[in-house]
């Protein structure tokens, strides 16, 4: 359902360091102080040591999440009149959110279109990174911004694009939020000036903190719009004079960082290094097997296909550990009545959760990739200012959005069982219209 699945042991580790020391805020002194600053400097070098990463060239901005991490560059960014915002359609809301602070400085905004599958179309993505450069004398700075791997139409971008666009004078911004947690990234392979994480889709324990890896060079470039606790040595009062903190990412953290999860940064990081390289060759065992599955199934009185599967599908099955999967290890399909038509999205979420089973259901804040999925890019023309969900629903005659099954680091055979056998049941007559009655009964 979006976030992995926390490991028994890393909570147990967890629970036992801080049972056993007393950790204060790193903005003081003292000993508790000092072991705080000591975790972070850790999770730092561990952050960066998993995307080999050069500590000489990179610096780690703890944040709430990935989004947290978008918003900083978002908001400090130099956007001018000149500049150009260049994004995938098929991109986070986080991604899209970084418009308003384009937009509002008199930056263009320029979106990359969806092929049906998803992702980006390579050379429609050349031709417009190469029309709107900056690469010259005096131009505006402009910023790329890449989405790895979609988390609903499970497309992953070739990264090649990246090194293009920088070769061109933009500055690239890698939203690695869904890519990180099953794939190997290395930003020495792949130097983009800032890359945003989310720690708890990567090992499923901490939540509510990510990571903002960024070039050292590209950070003296921003400009925060304030300051707060926590960015500043000293503050005048009253009066306009304020020097920043000598250290570059303590001028990006705003408040008092999430101290009392940092070891538990290191110790997942470890955990999640060891299992990296078989991950993916388990992975597409579980893709290979669920979507053939899935795809020979039919309703009982009709050969109507239970399921349509829409999002990006592996071309190939990984026989070799160490390989990489040219898509993620997301399936994104909508359920189908005997007569073909969608059932809704609530409907199956409320039945597969009678079945002990968590699905997750919508858009997945990914608007562009979904219109792409279910072909109503023309609908998202249409849409105006105060339109609401329910008008947009009614507009394309459906729920909007898929049904999400995701395979992760825990993800085993009996996960892929458990679904196929859910949507054996929505296949059978019987079946479905009892989960129905009791569905329309909750409305």
């Amino acid at each position: 359902i979006g976030g992995a699945l926390y490991p028994e042991s890393l909570i147990r580790v967890h629970i036992d360091f801080l049972s056993r020391n007393i950790l204060g805020s790193p903005h003081s002194v003292g000993n508790s102080s000092s072991l705080s600053t000591r975790c972070a400097k850790e999770a730092r070098a561990a952050v960066l040591s998993f995307f080999n990463a050069s500590p000489d060239e990179y610096t780690v901005i703890f944040t709430p999440n990935a989004t947290g991490g978008l918003k900083l560059v978002g908001e400090s960014y130099p956007f001018t009149e000149g500049s150009t915002y260049m994004l995938p359609c098929d991109a986070h809301d986080s991604v899209h959110g970084i418009r308003e602070f384009a937009m509002r400085n008199g930056a263009r905004v320029s979106y990359i279109p969806s092929p049906p599958t998803g992702g980006v179309d390579l050379t429609t993505a050349h031709r417009m990174l190469f029309r709107y450069q900056p690469n010259s004398p005096g131009a505006a700075s402009s910023l790329f911004v890449l989405t790895a791997q979609s988390n609903i139409t499970n497309a992953k971008c070739p990264l090649s694009i990246l090194r293009y666009a920088s070769a061109l004078g933009y500055h690239t911004l890698l939203d690695a939020a869904a890519l990180a947690p099953t794939s190997t990234i290395s930003l020495t392979d792949y130097p983009v000036d800032a890359m945003v994480v989310s720690f708890y889709k990567m090992m499923g324990f901490p939540t509510g903190l990510g990571a903002l890896i960024e070039k050292k060079s590209f950070l003296r470039q921003l400009y925060r719009p304030w300051f707060s606790g926590g960015n500043v040595e000293v503050v005048q009062v009253p009066g306009e004079v304020v020097t920043l903190s000598s250290e570059l990412h303590e001028q990006f953290e705003d408040g008092t960082i999430n101290y009392l999860s940092l070891m538990a940064v290191s110790d997942g990081l470890r955990f999640l290094s060891a299992y990296m390289p078989f991950l993916p060759l388990r992975l597409s065992c579980l893709m290979h097997y669920l979507i053939a599955a899935l795809s020979e199934l039919r309703h009982e009185n009709s050969d109507t296909s239970v399921v349509r599967i829409l999002s990006s599908k592996p071309t190939r099955r990984l026989k070799t550990v160490g390989a990489q999967s040219d898509v993620g290890s997301v399936i994104s399909l909508i359920f189908l009545t005997p007569s073909g038509s969608m059932l809704p999205n609530s409907f199956v979420s409320y039945a597969a959760s009678r079945m002990c089973i968590s699905l997750r259901t919508g858009c997945m804040g990914n608007p562009g990739g979904t219109a792409a999925l279910l072909g109503i890019e023309d609908a998202m023309l249409q849409l105006y200012d105060g339109v609401t969900l329910e008008d947009l629903e009614r507009a394309v005659g459906h729920e909007n959005g898929v049904v999400r099954l995701s395979f992760g680091l825990a993800s085993n055979f009996q996960d892929a069982w458990n679904v196929l056998r859910f949507a054996r049941t929505i296949g059978q007559e019987e079946e479905r219209m009892g989960l129905w009655a009791g569905w329309l009964a909750t409305l």
